[in-house]
Order: C-alpha cells, then sequence, then structure tokens
C-alpha cells in the first residue's frame, strides 16, 4: 500500500525565485569588488539547485540570467589577461560601466517578463 503525500509551491514562491539570479547579477555588477568574484562562485551553486525547480520556468529565466552573467565573466577573462599594465589605472570606470550597461538592461528585460508571466502553483506528490 502506497501514502501519497503531496507539497506545493506557489505561484509567488516560483515568481520570486525566478528573479533571485537576475538580482545575483544585477548586485554583482553595481558593486563589482568583491560581489562580482564572490557571485561567480556562489551562482554556480545556486544555479545547480535553481535549475531543477519544480516549477520548470524558474528554471528557465535562472538559464537566461546564467547565460548572460557567465557571457561578462567569459567576456572579461581575456580582456583582464591581455590588458596592459595600466588599465585599471586609466580604464576601469569604463570598464564598469560597459558591465553595467550589459547587464542591468538585460536584467530588467528578464524582471519584466517575469512580472507578466502567469504563474501557477505547482503540487509536488510524494510517494511512501
Amino acid at each position: 500500500m502506497s501514502n501519497n503525500e503531496s507539497n506545493t509551491v506557489t505561484a509567488a514562491s516560483a515568481k520570486s525565485s525566478a528573479k533571485l539570479f537576475i538580482y545575483g547579477n544585477i548586485v554583482a555588477v553595481l558593486i563589482p569588488v568583491p560581489m562580482l568574484i564572490f557571485w561567480f562562485g556562489a551562482s554556480i551553486v545556486f544555479y545547480a539547485m535553481q535549475r531543477h525547480h519544480p516549477n520548470p520556468r524558474v528554471g528557465y529565466y535562472t538559464q537566461i540570467a546564467a547565460y548572460q552573467y557567465y557571457a561578462l565573466a567569459g567576456l572579461l577573462v581575456p580582456v583582464l589577461t591581455f590588458a596592459p599594465g595600466d588599465f585599471f589605472k586609466n580604464y576601469w570606470l569604463l570598464l564598469w560601466i560597459i558591465c553595467i550597461v550589459l547587464i542591468v538592461p538585460l536584467a530588467i528585460m528578464q524582471l519584466i517578463k517575469i512580472n507578466r508571466e502567469e504563474w501557477k502553483d505547482v503540487t509536488i506528490e510524494k510517494q511512501h
């Protein structure tokens, strides 16, 4: 004989979860030292948890936000690796502005999409 139990992930909870990675991206570019580096490490764990959320839309929006952030991080590696010695002295503000211009508008667009989407409760069946 099996005993079925269920838990419900509310629409509001899923909607909030879908926004979390995006908020991390925004904070990482607005406060780059030390958040850009810390978010890189934390985002990997966060992505692994959120990508398999019971509501597949949470995973979808997490994946989009991760693509955006990791593209920026991937762009920064060669730029900073091959930058001249006085790069930070002369161009750190320009680089920071470029990071903000790349991430923040995309993040805002994703937040608008999340807010406009109709979210539904998801029931998770547990079998014993």
